[in-house]
């Protein structure tokens, strides 16, 4: 059922050096074997709820009315029975250490509760998550341990390699740009998850350099995209994650990095937005 949903994906059960274990789909484009060159990775972080959405998006790059260039999609999620505890494990991977929860998170995990949708042992587990985070953990994993791992089991380039999540994996993918020493050439971050004023993110933007004139060449190129539903819609939470962005964005640009940024306004919801923010970052940022 995989191959016959997922062409061309291979499916790794990866142990880290941590003890994690996680779930990895390759997907190469058609004609791979064919080929012969080597090609860029993107790595697409939740890949238990994403590869099915972002994956087979992989035949872009053979699309005649747009320029992707080729690349190797490496889906990273969860395994084994972890993986029906997907979304509860992505707070610990995801979210920098010591990052805070903001108000209008816990106001809407309450909502929830209240109205039953979750229970308070549910809303505990998951707020607990939330207070042991380890995002650094999580980035050393993808750059020093798959990364060479994948490296000598396909035909990958040396260069060119790309990153993309969404929402809390937009935070975590916006975390990454602003650690740097990846091997990321490019990083997209859909509705980056900054759910708090007191966010890392901003602390991190202001320890960068200021550039007045050309931007920092050594940056990788930095893509953000928000839902225009979450600017002007009536939930609270995705309000909130959108202002803080803007923010985010407004900071980046006042140090000098807006050559390094750019960004898209979609008309999707925060639901429905993960497919239109990863093919929007390809085409804006991994072309020929």
């Amino acid at each position: 059922m995989l191959h016959g949903c997922l062409p061309d994906t291979e499916y790794l059960d990866v142990a880290s050096r941590s003890g994690h274990r996680f779930g990895v789909w390759v997907t190469t484009p058609p004609g791979y074997t064919d080929l012969g060159e080597s090609m860029p990775l993107i790595y697409v972080l939740d890949g238990n709820m994403t590869v099915g959405l972002t994956a087979p998006l992989i035949v872009a790059q053979a699309d005649p009315y747009l320029s992707v260039a080729p690349y190797i999609q490496v889906s990273v999620g969860y395994a084994g029975d972890e993986a029906a505890d997907w979304s509860r494990l992505r707070n610990r991977d995801l979210v920098p250490p010591g990052e805070p929860v903001g108000d209008e998170v816990i106001a809407a995990l309450t909502s929830a509760r209240d109205a039953e949708k979750m229970t308070q042992e549910q809303l505990d587990a998951y707020l607990e998550q939330l207070s042991d985070c380890r995002a650094d953990a999580f980035l050393d994993f993808l750059v020093t341990e798959l990364h060479p791992l994948l490296r000598s089991r396909f035909r990958v380039s040396d260069s060119g390699h790309g990153l993309f999540g969404y929402s809390y994996g937009g935070l975590f993918a916006l975390y990454a740009w602003l650690r740097g020493t990846t091997p990321f050439a490019t990083i997209g971050a859909g509705t980056p998850g900054i759910s708090s004023a007191d966010s890392q993110v901003f602390d991190l933007i202001g320890a960068l350099p200021e550039h007045h004139e050309g931007g920092d060449p050594a940056m990788p190129r930095l893509h953000v995209t928000l839902n225009r539903v979450e600017l002007l819609g009536d939930v609270a939470v995705y309000r909130g994650l959108a202002r803080h962005v803007l923010r985010a964005l407004d900071e980046l640009r006042a140090r000098g990095h807006a050559r390094s940024l750019s960004t898209a306004l979609l008309d999707e919801t925060h639901v429905t937005g993960i497919q239109a923010s990863f093919l929007s970052y390809l085409k804006e940022c991994h072309v020929r």
